[in-house]
């Protein structure tokens, strides 16, 4: 075996830790990067909040601002009246580096969008609203125990009763047998003092099936309809006729409930058919989980990346897409820090200090090159779809996002990093970026139709159906070629399902 030297000549891509951070940034979802950027805030001493004061006389100007005319204030998203924002014209954005070019390192430390105002005030306020929320929800528990107050019981009654109530479950059904509850209170091997409890839990869940809300303490469904029933049938609302006939339909096997089988639910119960449908509309309007008006609920708010607003120019409607200021972090590098290590460049651990200065400079510039993407990119998303903010659904046009890439010069893996857990707000809602891109189905003209057009046309077919003979997945199908769009019935069953639309069998109504 031979050993030797050679040269060759070889090209490969290598990723500078800058262009590292800004697509690990640009791929970042709103909350992520608010912690994000406060991660950094605390670990690098030469990143700042920016100031709300104005700049000193003589201090240098800014390196680069954001414009405010891309930043418009949130409250004015949603005009109502195109008219009322006529004549105005916001700013196209200005930079003056490209959105995935190479970053530059040096540069100055002034603040980039120093002037936006500051929402500590604000975020204070809804925070103690919400703690102020919170501490006032009454739990399903604690409305039962508040009730239990105002029985007269016994020591060992209330007990047990207490018991009860702290072992339902969120739906404020009863799971567990009481035996089950009883043994492991006072344990399998106390026979005779298992007995007196069991009796005592007995009279404890016929107490608790009669607090409110109706059908609490049930152990299956059945129960819980037909305690609401038997609570119907003390107020006399409803004729006794009809009770009788839902009180039977409960005993029942739930599947003919489910299919609505009015005849079959008839004859097993003996009642006429008239009197049956009214029993299935008593059960249909009844509450299946009974606790669910107590269950804390949280609430998974969508704070928009991007916001447009339409506005009458000329006599048209024009639409603005601008950055939301709510989700744009306001940083510069701290100007004394900065000066002081110019002024000091042979001190000790300067190399080290320089390198964090240099790491809190592309962090604001990743920062700012994220939010020129997502705003460049949601300007294309808006230009190709403008039929849809201008008539909604059914004027949505098929769209990938090859197409937005070589509009912007990106690469198609930049649109899907900008488009992934981002979200716009428009005049019909909030979406995320994602939603603007679709496949498209074939029309008799040679040309093409958006999937969410064709989920939004059948949602109208079915929307319209006759109730009694409701529209299959077949004749959806054919009317859907009736518009000259190409669709088969799989295809429809599938976007059918993805409107969460049962089918044509359990939307039928006798």
């Amino acid at each position: 075996m031979k050993v030797g030297l050679s040269l060759g000549v070889s090209q490969h891509l290598a990723l500078t830790p800058q262009l590292q951070q800004s697509i690990r940034l640009l791929q970042l979802s709103t909350l992520e990067l608010a912690q994000e950027v406060e991660a950094m805030l605390v670990d690098n001493p030469f990143l700042e909040r920016a100031s709300e004061e104005a700049p000193a006389a003589g201090a240098p100007a800014p390196e680069r601002r954001t414009e405010r005319s891309e930043i418009a204030p949130i409250s004015e998203a949603f005009d109502a009246d195109p008219a009322s924002s006529g004549g105005q014209n916001d700013a196209e954005t200005r930079s003056d580096w490209e959105g995935d070019r190479e970053l530059d390192p040096s540069g100055s430390d002034s603040p980039w969008s120093a002037d936006a105002p500051s929402r500590a005030a604000r975020r204070e306020d809804d925070e103690g609203e919400a703690s102020e929320h919170e501490s006032a929800h009454e739990t399903l528990a604690e409305h039962l125990h508040r009730q239990a107050l105002l029985l007269r019981l016994t020591r060992a009654e209330r007990a047990a009763l207490s018991w009860l109530i702290d072992s339902l479950n969120d739906d404020g059904y009863l799971e567990d047998a009481i035996e089950s509850l009883v043994e492991t209170l006072v344990g399998p091997e106390n026979t005779e003092y298992l007995l007196e409890m069991s009796e005592h839990f007995a009279l404890a869940l016929k107490l608790l099936q009669s607090l409110e809300p109706a059908g609490v303490g049930a152990r299956d469904l059945p129960e819980c309809l037909r305690l609401q029933l038997a609570a119907l049938r003390d107020t006399g609302a409803c004729p006794r006729a009809v009770l009788e006939a839902a009180m039977c339909i409960c005993e029942q096997p739930l599947e003919w409930l489910a299919r609505r089988d009015a005849r079959r639910l008839a004859q097993a119960c003996g009642a006429s058919e008239e009197d049956t449908r009214a029993a299935m509309a008593l059960i249909a309007r009844l509450e299946p989980r009974p606790g669910r008006r107590f269950a804390q609920v949280q609430h998974n708010l969508v704070t928009p990346d991007v916001i447009v607003r339409r506005r009458l120019e000329g006599g048209q409607v024009r639409l603005d897409v601008q950055l939301n200021p709510e989700v744009v972090p306001q940083l510069r590098v701290h100007d004394a820090y900065a000066q002081a290590l110019r002024q000091h460049r042979k001190g000790e651990g300067h190399a080290a200090l320089q390198s964090r200065l240099q790491e809190a400079r592309w962090f604001v510039r990743n920062i700012e090159q994220r939010f020129d993407t997502i705003l460049r990119t949601a300007r294309a998303i808006v230009d190709k779809q403008q039929a849809f903010f201008l008539h909604g659904e059914l004027a949505m046009r098929p769209l990938v996002m090859r197409e937005i890439a070589e509009e912007l010069g990106l690469h198609e893996s930049t649109i899907s990093r900008v488009t992934s857990a981002k979200y716009m707000a428009t005049p019909q809602g909030t979406y995320e970026l994602k939603y603007f891109f679709g496949s498209g189905l074939v029309t008799d003209t040679g040309g093409s139709t958006s999937s969410t057009a064709v989920r939004a046309l059948l949602r109208q077919f079915i929307a319209a159906e006759d109730p009694a003979r409701p529209l299959s997945d077949g004749q959806l199908a054919d009317m859907l070629k009736e518009q000259g769009i190409a669709c088969a019935r799989r295809t429809v069953a599938k976007y059918r399902e993805q409107l969460k639309i049962a089918p044509a069998s359990l939307r039928k109504q006798i």
